[in-house]
């Protein structure tokens, strides 16, 4: 009975105790040491995904499905859930193209028993932020219905390339969904298509939800408050594990130049000779925009006009992407390999990165296993989260040569 006591309570066994790791600092405050805590479980998911066993998905398709009944209009999330979760889904817009240019995005609404389409999928983070605007105006009323929105998802989603990946994100406020029918065939459908689905719920946990993103491959979370919906949400910008099934193969693109005539009466597009006003293909499915105009991108193949870049040509299925487009995606294909963690020694007084001065408060320092160069927790992160090459190698002429070889 007293080595009983001295081990604790058995349930405590499966919670790992971070409470005891957090200690004052010099001045009494816990602002550094909790911040800590936090980089370093930063730094553990971002070493996983460098490890280079796993296998990323470079090409992207995902719809996000926002919950837009009734219960969003509640204030637990302040101003209200729905707000909350559109201001918060902007800057995922924004983050999620900067780490996925050649990936593809669209967004859906789900109330009164069904399923509406705001955007199609697309390149052009303009235009979902303006649409993600536009509905902050909308009225949530009625009740979701999770199957009506998975089944509209899943028209789009089967129809895409096997190489790519495809996901679905739904935001779910409700504690129930109204379907027409029975969901657990809509949930075999989704897994035979290799769609994956994650759901976050914005009230409590759902059996349902689970289900359908455990037999999926996706992930379920609850958010705690604002800050935790935050990252959960931007949890999913980096690229998900790929498949299994997932094919490889050659994609076929085409790199078009982009006519200048409205600006200047020229063209970088040896395709364009005519200076007049075209169809511009972007717009053609938006019946309230014009989609007439005189400037944009020329497919090479077959001549046809788009406002923006990527996006897969509607005429012959040419993927349409420009130079920077690939090299911002290079990283994903090779990450930086994990920094070897070391103890502060005498000899260790400065990070290499930043020049900051290693003090006592510094515990533990991340190293190069190719340049031996040391750097500090806050830049070995933002080399991972930012910068995806190490300073140390690209400043050294003969580690560069070897990278280049």
């Amino acid at each position: 009975m007293a080595d009983e006591e001295e081990a604790g309570y058995r349930w405590e066994g499966g919670y790992e105790k971070t409470w005891e790791a957090i200690q004052e600092d010099d001045d009494g405050l816990l602002e550094s040491n909790v911040a800590e805590l936090v980089a370093r479980a930063k730094r553990k998911r971002a070493e996983y995904r460098a490890s280079g066993t796993i296998q990323l998905g470079m090409m992207r398709h995902l719809f996000v499905i926002i919950d837009a009944s009734e219960c969003m209009t509640s204030q637990d999330l302040k101003p209200t859930r729905m707000i909350c979760v559109l201001k918060l889904l902007e800057g995922f817009v924004q983050e999620f193209f900067d780490l996925n240019p050649i990936s593809q995005l669209g967004i859906m609404t789900t109330k009164l028993k069904r399923c509406d389409r705001v955007t199609h999928l697309a390149g052009n983070q303009k235009t979902h932020i303006d649409a993600l605007k536009q509905l902050s105006s909308l009225v949530c009323e009625g009740e979701p219905s999770l199957q009506n929105s998975l089944q509209m998802a899943l028209k789009t989603l089967k129809n895409m390339p096997a190489h790519t990946s495809r996901e679905v994100l739904v935001l779910f406020g409700s504690l129930t969904t109204c379907d027409p029918g029975d969901i657990k065939t809509t949930i075999k459908e989704l897994k035979d298509n290799q769609i994956r689905v994650s759901i976050i719920g914005l009230a409590a946990e759902v059996r349902i939800c689970r289900q359908i993103a455990k037999e999926t491959g996706g992930e379920y979370n609850v958010l705690l408050d604002d800050h935790h919906l935050k990252e959960l949400i931007l949890n999913l910008v980096q690229p998900p594990i790929a498949g299994g099934t997932m094919e490889s193969s050659l994609v076929k693109m085409g790199f078009p130049g982009r006519d200048l005539n409205a600006e200047n009466g020229t063209s970088l597009d040896s395709a364009a000779t005519d200076h007049a006003p075209v169809f511009c293909l972007c717009h053609i499915d938006n019946p309230g925009s014009s989609s007439l105009t005189s400037g944009g991108h020329n497919c090479p193949q077959c001549g046809s006009r788009y406002c923006e870049l990527p996006i897969e040509c509607k005429q012959c299925g040419l993927t349409l992407v420009s130079a920077p487009h690939l090299a911002r995606s290079y990283h994903h294909l090779f990450p930086i390999k994990p920094f070897t963690e070391l103890e502060v020694t005498s000899e260790i007084t400065n990070c290499y990165s930043c020049a900051k001065s290693i003090g006592d408060t510094e515990r533990n320092v991340y190293q190069c296993e190719t340049c031996r160069k040391v750097m500090c927790l806050d830049c070995d992160l933002f080399i991972r989260e930012t910068l995806h090459t190490c300073p140390g190698c690209a400043s050294d002429s003969t580690t560069a040569q070897m990278n280049i070889n």
